[in-house]
């Protein structure tokens, strides 16, 4: 497969909101992993103001194909009105990884 792995970084406002995520992105195809990292602390200007606030960031893995489909699907069911959701490229990677998240991604089929 020549599809491009990618990495989408995505916070959240706390750890059960995360793995919610996490879990209905994984279980619909759209990322073969979520990795979730608490203990984020966000500073960020928001209706006028700098805030200050706690949250959880979701490192996601998916391929060039489904990244749209799924930042469209993660603001869907995000609770944020415009939440973080960015997709990064991976340059390069472990092979039988990339493969992997390739072959866990979009078609349904079973991968390793």
């Amino acid at each position: 497969m020549t599809d491009e792995v990618r990495v989408v970084l995505m916070t959240a406002p706390d750890l059960d909101v995360a793995r919610e995520l996490g879990r209905r992105l994984v279980e619909e195809r759209l990322a073969a992993c979520a990795n979730i990292v608490p203990g984020l602390i966000s500073i960020f200007h928001w209706d006028g103001e700098v805030q200050d606030q706690p949250e959880v960031l979701l490192v996601l893995k998916t391929t060039g194909s489904a990244v749209g489909a799924l930042v469209e699907r993660a603001a869907s069911l995000h609770p944020y009105d415009v939440p973080e959701v960015l997709a990064l490229p991976v340059v390069e990677g472990y092979g039988p990884y990339l493969d992997w998240v390739r072959s866990e991604v979009g078609d349904g089929e079973q991968g390793v």
